[in-house]
């Protein structure tokens, strides 16, 4: 069986690596080559050197949209992590009905983006209607965390199954052992069940910080960037610089700027996995 493998890897991994290829990487390198130009369509391109680049690093526009999505991924990171670790904890503890719960929080995550957005959308502006307060799109920081809120609902119940199964891993032994020798609950918590289950905390800290610089769909769907772009997070800027506005510059600059951003995006995540992988301990 190992030598039939060795021979015919090859096989088992052509398809997805031709998929990979066709699907992200000549794409992305098409994609970095246009960020050089000036275009309407991929084959009517004039190479323009740093002129874009120039023009998406000195746009007051894209580091606004900057500062708040690296605020608005903050404050979900932390706020989906935590809730759903300690939902995770709850539903490990042998409550009746956890499989029910789980189910229940799962759900969000299988409604689409856009769905969301506009649901909320009605949701939260019934609700400040009824609290005379200005509609959602009318007030950035309503906007921010009509977002927030939006965000958490989905995602936790995601990021929960992910923290259920650590909990479910860390051998039985390490618990009992530290109950005999008289830790408390909060003891345990800290010194036996957190440090075993950092693997699924690299993963969903990886994820919840790609996820809220990401984000697109709900932000175009629950405040689109109003009032004034002041809720306009980075991927909804690139997409109103590359399609909002005439002209063959915009697109130049609105593929600058994607580069620009997901050179950030690899960059933060690489930090962050490096800091949490430092912390996972061997079982």
């Amino acid at each position: 069986m190992e030598r039939a493998i060795k021979k015919y890897w090859p096989v088992f991994v052509l398809p997805t690596l031709a998929a990979f290829c066709i699907g992200f990487l000549y794409p992305f390198c098409q994609g970095l080559y246009l960020s050089f130009c000036k275009f309407t369509t991929i084959k009517k391109a004039s190479f323009v050197g740093f002129k874009n680049y120039i023009y998406a690093l000195t746009d007051g526009a894209f580091w606004h949209s900057f500062g708040f999505t690296t605020a608005f991924t903050i404050c979900s990171t932390l706020l989906i992590n935590v809730l759903a670790f300690s939902i995770a904890l709850a539903l490990t503890s042998k409550i009746k009905g956890s499989n029910i719960f789980r189910t229940v929080f799962f759900m969000p995550n299988l409604i689409g983006g856009i769905v969301l957005g506009y649901i909320w959308q009605i949701l939260l502006n019934c609700v400040l209607s009824l609290l005379e307060q200005p509609l959602l799109a009318l007030d950035a920081t309503l906007g921010f965390w009509g977002l927030i809120i939006l965000l958490c609902w989905q995602q936790i119940g995601y990021m929960m199954i992910i923290y259920i199964a650590g909990l479910q891993s860390i051998p039985k032994d390490y618990l009992e052992a530290a109950k005999i020798d008289g830790a408390t609950n909060l003891q345990i918590l800290f010194r036996v069940k957190i440090p075993n289950v950092m693997p699924s905390i690299t993963i969903c800290t990886f994820l919840t910080i790609t996820n809220g610089f990401k984000l697109f769909d709900q932000n175009l769907a629950l405040t689109g960037g109003e009032p004034a772009h002041a809720s306009e997070m980075m991927a909804l800027n690139i997409y109103n610089t590359f399609y909002s506005r005439t002209g063959p510059q915009w697109k130049g600059y609105g593929q600058a700027k994607s580069v620009i951003f997901c050179l950030m995006v690899i960059m933060i995540s690489l930090v962050q996995l490096k800091a949490t992988k430092s912390r996972e301990v061997q079982q």
